[in-house]
């Protein structure tokens, strides 16, 4: 390790006598030859061709002060890869927190990355993020909406190597990976490069300075000049797969098992980009079961139908190209599709994504005022979206989504038209729905929707207001909308201040929330105030102190209800987490009109216990309690233990067990005194890269009530093979 840093140094002063590439604007890269192996060693001869500059502004918690640490960055290309290695001091590397990781979880490590917007348009950028050890992040960042989305998986190199006096990353990022403006000349990128190091506070340094009274952060960073040349290539994939899936099922304990037999599921993804602006996806019998579990969520005392995210590589590529104000496409309604196509372009200004599913069975949301249901035809259905967008002026957009399902006698379709307008710190968000919907014995069904957004985002102030109307026959089938027939008003107000670099108190914010929901008759449903105070400091702390009063109307009844909230998240030490989100006061007993005291507790712990071994455990406790006794007191535990053997192999199980009970004599109607169900997955996985992998697992199902004990109903072995072929 020693080694390492030796070379770095020495390479530093050979480089000593070029002119920083800070000083200038924009930053030169160079081309560069030679070969490169990205082992987290800067000894190859092409690093001293590299451009130089160093990492000079702490932007968080610090506004924009010198940076506290060293890290000096290297840039510049061979033709087929942007090569990028970062030599970040430290003063204390037994400090230093990494881990080996699986892909897109080293967040809470210290590691170093670019944010890179190829078209210069200050719309999306990619970003690539490594930690010390060489575990890579990567996601697509959206400035309309200022998301990062995760789901996104390049394939690049990376590798990291820690020394004495710090670490070293080194990156290559091949052209075919990433879309830019097509020709040879020379080209204008805009990049921000960083550097994370969590230690009592969490520092994030810079080579740009960050404006928080400018709400657009690609429009603040600096560019990269060069490229000439550079092609990225047909970039074609065929990835076929092979999933091998053994089902066993019993109704209770005294009975035997039975099976439909060894499912074996070949299929094919294939991957194609004729252009820099057009990539086409396929895939025929695709393997759409997700590899890991779904995290626990406690449904009680609930009517509306829970969010899972979505996580099957093939509608999670892309998926940004859909986004509209309303999520009027969630892809996990395609429950079960035997063929899908999807293609998706950028040129110039205009965005568009185009794709089209057969789905065996077709599984539905079904809206309404007070609760949600799902419904399930046994017929096959086609499944279709499509999605144009214009850019103009800076971040402002005009847009067009359009959606269609349709199988058997039952058909839904949606059409609308969206804009967003920014101006400094002033945006207006809004859209325009329509539906038509025709339901097997059902007349015809339809309803329009509308959503308008004005907000404002400075420094020191957030201020949003806004209004969403949805009509009762309004059905996005295959959207995630669950209520229909309201009308909702809603605003914010937020105050932020800033501590200096000795203060306690990195930052802090008050916040007032108000929102009214009434039916479309002018009915009330629920009157929301909200008061929030918030603030960071050490142990990489975040607090939030909450108070709200709700008055809601159910059933013909005014329900007022009053929780106070506490919310605290804490990394004392490398390796550690703890956040507690806590809940008490008035809620409604939805199921039997009655008024009741809550108290719900929710601790989460993360352990990392060595590099290799992590322990996450996410516990639910949730008692609504009224009359003397206990409507229901329901506890829900998630745990997650992975070993991560290296940065391609990992040994992961995920438990979640869940217990119910009732008091049978609160309630008007029969309920069951109690309710428990353990699940259980065992995966192993070796990743070559994304789409080049083995799982291997078992998981199964125990399910139980008072009328029976607890008893495994189901289990599963599988074994899936996926390889992908690249030109």
């Amino acid at each position: 390790m020693r080694m390492i840093f030796a070379r770095c140094l020495t390479l530093s002063l050979l480089l000593a006598s070029v002119p920083s590439a800070q000083a200038a604007n924009p930053t030169a890269v160079p081309k560069v030859q030679g070969e490169v192996k990205v082992d987290g060693r800067l000894d190859e001869p092409l690093w001293q061709q590299a451009s130089r500059f160093e990492l000079q502004y702490e932007t968080e918690p610090g506004e924009n002060t010198p940076a506290s640490v060293k890290t000096t960055v290297y840039i510049g290309e061979n033709g087929s890869h942007l090569l990028v290695a970062f030599v970040a001091e430290d003063p204390d590397p037994t400090k230093i927190r990494a881990f080996l990781r699986d892909r897109d979880s080293a967040w809470d490590d210290d590691f170093v990355g670019m944010n890179l917007d190829t078209f210069d348009d200050q719309r999306r950028s990619y970003e690539f993020y490594v930690n010390p050890l060489g575990a890579q992040m990567d996601v697509i960042y959206e400035e309309a909406n200022g998301d990062e989305d995760p789901s996104w998986d390049g394939l690049w190199d990376a590798a990291g190597q820690i020394g004495e006096h710090g670490y070293v990353v080194e990156i290559a990022v091949p052209f075919s990976t990433i879309r830019f403006k097509s020709g040879g000349d020379v080209q204008q990128w805009a990049a921000d490069f960083v550097r994370f190091r969590p230690r009592e506070h969490r520092y994030r340094m810079s080579n740009n300075i960050m404006d928080r009274n400018n709400r657009c952060y690609l429009c603040g960073v600096g560019k990269l000049r060069g490229f000439a040349g550079v092609q990225t290539g047909n970039n074609l994939e065929i990835a076929p797969t092979v999933t091998t899936r053994f089902s066993q099922e019993r109704p209770g304990p005294g009975a035997s098992f039975h099976s439909s037999g060894l499912r074996i599921d070949p299929g094919v993804d294939v991957k194609w980009s004729p252009s820099p602006n057009l990539t086409l996806n396929a895939t025929v019998n695709p393997d759409f079961s997700q590899v890991e579990a779904d995290s626990a969520q406690l449904s009680v005392n609930n009517t509306f139908a829970l969010f899972y995210p979505e996580k099957r590589p093939f509608f999670l590529e892309g998926a940004d190209y859909f986004t509209t104000p309303n999520k009027v496409v969630y892809t996990r309604n395609v429950t079960d599709p035997d063929i899908g196509l999807r293609v998706t372009s950028r040129n110039g200004q205009q965005t568009y994504g185009v794709f089209i599913a057969r789905d065996t069975v077709t599984n539905l949301l079904i809206p309404g005022l007070r609760g949600s249901d799902l419904q399930q035809y046994d017929f096959a259905s086609t499944d279709a979206a499509l999605r144009y967008r214009y850019d103009f002026a800076g971040n402002s957009s005009v847009g067009v989504i359009a959606t269609e399902r349709r199988g058997g006698d039952y058909s839904n379709s949606l059409q609308g038209v969206d804009g967003r307008w920014q101006h400094g710190n002033h945006s207006f968000e809004g859209q325009y729905l329509s539906t038509r919907t025709r339901d097997p014995g059902q007349a015809g069904i339809q309803g329009d929707a509308y959503s308008a957004d004005y907000s404002y985002h400075s420094r020191d102030w957030n201020f949003e207001f806004g209004r969403n109307r949805f009509d009762d026959g309004f059905r996005a089938d295959l959207g995630f909308i669950g209520q229909v027939g309201y009308q909702q008003d809603l605003g914010s107000l937020q105050r932020n201040w800033y501590g200096s670099q000795e203060a306690v108190l990195k930052q802090i914010h008050v916040t007032a929330n108000w929102k009214s929901d009434r039916a479309l008759d002018g009915t009330l449903l629920e009157i929301k105030r909200e008061l929030e105070l918030g603030f960071s400091g050490p142990l990489q702390s975040t607090v939030e102190l909450g108070h709200t009063e709700r008055d809601r109307q159910w059933n013909g009844l005014r329900f007022p209800e009053k929780i106070n909230r506490f919310y605290g998240e804490f990394k004392p030490m490398s390796g550690v987490s703890f956040s507690l989100f806590a809940r008490h006061g008035n809620r409604t007993d939805l199921a039997n009109s009655r008024l009741a005291k809550l108290t719900a507790i929710e601790p989460t712990i993360t352990l990392n216990l060595g590099r290799s071994l992590t322990l996450a455990v996410d516990h639910n406790r949730e008692q609504l309690s009224r009359d003397g006794g206990n409507v229901y007191v329901a506890n829900l535990t998630d745990l997650r233990l992975s070993w991560q053997f290296s940065l391609r192999q990992r040994l992961r199980l995920a438990w979640v067990r869940s217990d119910v009970l009732f008091d049978p004599s609160l309630y008007s109607h029969p309920v069951p005194k109690r309710l428990r169900s353990i699940s259980s997955q065992l995966i192993y996985s070796y990743k070559v890269n994304p789409r080049t992998a083995l799982y291997a697992g078992y998981a199964d199902g125990y399910f139980g009530d008072e009328s029976q004990p607890l008893f495994q109903a189901d289990r599963t072995l599988f074994l899936k093979l996926a390889y992908a072929f690249e030109r």
